[in-house]
């Protein structure tokens, strides 16, 4: 059983990346789970290319140094001519229809002049990456589902056509993780493409940053913690966090701490130690250029012979090899 996930590098990885996925890839993922830093979906809307490729970088470092087996994982655009080939290939098996009627493409072009194409095509990118790796499942939210059904109907399609290539995939919900919310605006989630990043922690941010960020977070008027996530978001928030890092519950905890500024103290103490290995080791493979670079390169080729007996069988059903 195959399971594919994947993160996309729109900005610097931040604490609920951490708490929602990357801590539970690294506990929970099966010896033969892949894991890729989604480098060209980052390319539907304008953006910086060296930025990219830092931030491309920077997330393969931190998938390592979280836990993940460097053996499971990669990025994308180092298989890009495997990728480029096959989603040709499910293009001339998608229909417009299917593409336009995406309800992601819908809201993100909504009022847009200039929409990129890619933007309407890169679901058939992203089913490109699931069928290449002949992934069993993938766990996505309820806004990627839509996406996944995708590729199960052009795996199907394009099986009963030209004949049996594809796995035909699943969607799974993923187990419920930590909902870490914006510190300044806790009623919306933590993004690690937010615009303003005074209430996004990141994986990289130095003790002092975090201390500083969560000293600032936006509370309520009230004089003592306590756990209530619809009338007192910004606290609630807060104890989340923390139940997420050293355990218990968030009602539970709030019973704990008499006042916003103890529990604040808290919470910064119990963020700062569950990131400093994932901080310290991104940090350290950065610094070792060679390393990394080796990680990427042994990521790549793994990949690449997992999944190119599947672009060659592709190509010759289609007439195209």
């Amino acid at each position: 059983m195959v399971q594919l996930s994947g993160i996309t590098p729109s900005g610097h990885v931040q604490l609920g990346n951490h708490l929602g996925a990357l801590r539970r890839w690294a506990a929970e993922g099966g010896p033969d789970d892949l894991y890729f830093v989604s480098d060209l979906h980052a390319m539907t809307t304008a953006h910086n290319p060296a930025k990219l490729r830092s931030l491309a970088t920077e997330q393969l470092a931190v998938l390592v140094a979280a836990g993940i087996a460097p053996e499971r994982v990669f990025v994308q655009s180092d298989l890009a001519r495997e990728l480029g080939a096959l989603t040709w290939v499910l293009e001339c098996t998608c229909s417009y229809g299917e593409a336009a009627r995406m309800i992601q493409f819908k809201e993100k072009s909504k009022g847009q002049a200039g929409v990129r194409l890619s933007l309407l095509t890169y679901p058939v990118l992203m089913a490109a990456d699931i069928l290449l790796q002949g992934a069993d499942e993938v766990p996505v939210g309820e806004d990627q589902r839509q996406h996944v059904e995708l590729a199960r109907t052009l795996a199907r399609r394009f099986n009963s056509t030209y004949g049996e290539v594809f796995v035909v995939p699943e969607a799974t919900l993923p187990p419920a993780g930590a909902r870490v919310k914006d510190l300044a605006e806790p009623t919306r989630k933590m993004s690690k493409s937010a615009q303003d990043s005074a209430g996004v922690v990141f994986v990289l941010d130095e003790p002092d940053q975090i201390r500083r960020k969560i000293r600032k977070a936006r509370t309520d008027g009230d004089s003592a913690p306590a756990y209530d996530p619809e009338n007192r978001p910004g606290i609630s928030n807060l104890l989340e966090i923390l139940a997420a890092c050293v355990g218990g519950e968030p009602a539970e905890l709030a019973e704990k701490y008499p006042s916003y500024g103890v529990l604040k103290d808290v919470v910064a103490d119990a963020v700062i130690e569950e990131l400093r290995p994932v901080r310290e080791g991104t940090r350290a493979l950065l610094d070792d250029v060679a390393e990394l670079e080796r990680v990427r390169k042994a990521g790549a080729e793994r990949a690449i012979d997992r999944s190119s007996h599947r672009v060659s069988a592709a190509l010759r059903m289609v007439g195209a090899a």
